[in-house]
């Protein structure tokens, strides 16, 4: 049976994100801000270098 009045979840996760935000420190918040850049950097720079090692490496088998 499924419900349409999502309330009390929207409540719960409304009331989660803002005591997280009550106990992060600004310093935490660039710290976790200044590592979430390099994550999504690095990540894609060797995303990006996988995909083209692997075409080169079978387009030469190929």
């Amino acid at each position: 049976m499924e419900h349409s009045d999502y309330s009390t979840a929207i409540g719960t996760m409304g009331g989660t994100v803002f005591t997280v935000i009550g106990n992060i420190q600004s310093s935490d918040l660039v710290k976790t801000v200044t590592l979430a850049i390099v994550g999504a950097t690095v990540s894609f720079a060797l995303s990006m270098l996988l995909k083209w090692t692997a075409k080169k490496f079978f387009r030469q088998r190929g």
